[in-house]
């Protein structure tokens, strides 16, 4: 009988949780290490619901991978009977003429995924609230949707664990370098070897590997929750939403039916030195955007937040995630700066990495994604 190969996973949050599953569903001796537990609120995978979608604003190359990530959101829904994922549609508008919104159709008609395009007449019929104007179009994406990011990150290391796999809770891992033909994994509490390791420790990576080629730039983002004071936006058809321009934004009515929670792109984040010293206070001057989002596109919600929240994200120069052997050590498996196209691709991504881990290699298309020969983040 073949050894099991022993893997570890640095950081159980939004890929590292899905890579524990997926190595434990195929047999790996899994150990998992996290600075604090599955499903905290100390990094990205918070605010209680996420954005799925199938059609891709911004490369035509994730829809192949956000196939495989729908499978397998299928597969841990049926394995643990938890609802981690509804489909209630994702509605993305903008002006006809903005790029994004010429991507996504290009995205659609390649793959030939499930939507229907509205005019800016049909959709305010449709989405009364939602202001629209002129110029405005939108695509709604039938296989769309929220995920629930703490309780989906709790499930898949909760599944991990009943395969077999251990979790060292509260357990921040100092340092991850070759020894031996294997990887050395140090803590406060000892060093341990392993034959192959994944990191993905999301804002820590620049901590973690502070050698790494790539830079990965960690944003202060906020989430904000609005009471809305006319039109159903909790109704039958309530989708998900992103706006590509002039202020590109997403947003997602909340499951309890109360409120809608709003985000912001990249370049409105702030920058965060130390993730450890975390800025989690709203200042008033922030919520400017915000108000003057609801005000021109969104004004049944009252513009004063019922809620604020802080999260972190790491994202690389090209909004292109890295993934893949760490440079100079192919049994180190790195998944980082992944925000803005992570928690929908979770469970293909924690796949992918349990195939590097174990072989070596990966049959999923991330040539555009890989550490191999990549020059540019």
């Amino acid at each position: 009988m073949a050894t099991r190969k022993r893997v570890a996973v640095i950081g159980t949050g939004t890929m590292g949780s899905q890579a524990m599953w997926r190595l434990a569903s195929r047999g790996a001796e899994v150990t998992g290490y996290d600075r604090y537990a599955p499903g905290h609120d100390r990094s990205a995978a918070g605010g209680e619901t996420r954005i799925f979608r199938s059609a891709h604003f911004e490369d035509s190359r994730y829809v192949p991978l956000l196939r495989h990530a729908d499978a397998l959101w299928k597969e841990l829904q049926r394995e643990t009977g938890r609802e981690l994922r509804r489909l209630t549609g994702c509605l993305l508008m903008g002006p006809t003429d903005h790029q994004q919104m010429s991507t996504v159709l290009e995205s659609i008609a390649e793959h030939g995924l499930d939507h229907e395009v509205l005019d800016a007449d049909a959709l305010a019929k449709r989405f009364p609230q939602f202001r629209i104007e002129d110029g405005d179009a939108a695509v709604l994406d039938r296989n769309a949707g929220f995920l629930r990011p703490e309780l989906s990150v709790h499930t898949a290391a909760a599944r991990a664990e009943q395969l077999g796999a251990r979790l060292h809770r509260y357990t921040p891992v100092r340092e991850v370098a070759p020894a031996g033909g294997g990887v050395a994994v140090r803590t406060d509490q000892g060093t341990e070897t392993y034959d192959s390791v994944v990191v993905t420790v999301g804002p820590w990576v620049n901590e973690l590997l502070p050698d790494l080629e790539w830079e990965v730039d960690i944003r202060r983002l906020i989430n904000a929750w609005f009471v809305p004071t006319a039109h159903d936006w909790h109704g039958a058809e309530a989708p998900a939403f992103i706006r590509t321009a002039p202020t590109h934004c997403y947003g997602l009515p909340s499951p309890d039916g109360i409120s809608v929670k709003l985000g912001l792109s990249r370049v409105l984040h702030r920058a965060v030195p130390d993730p450890e010293r975390l800025d989690r206070t709203v200042a008033p001057e922030e919520l400017a955007v915000f108000t003057e989002l609801t005000r021109r596109f969104m004004p049944d919600l009252h513009p004063d937040p019922v809620r604020l929240s802080v999260f972190m994200e790491g994202y690389t120069e090209s909004s292109r995630p890295l993934i893949g052997p760490l440079p100079g050590c192919e049994d180190i498996v790195l998944l980082a700066g992944f925000s803005g196209h992570g928690f929908k691709l979770s469970p293909a991504m924690g796949d992918i990495a349990a195939d590097l881990a174990l072989d070596g290699d990966t049959l999923q298309p991330i040539d555009f994604l890989s550490t191999r020969d990549r020059t540019a983040a």
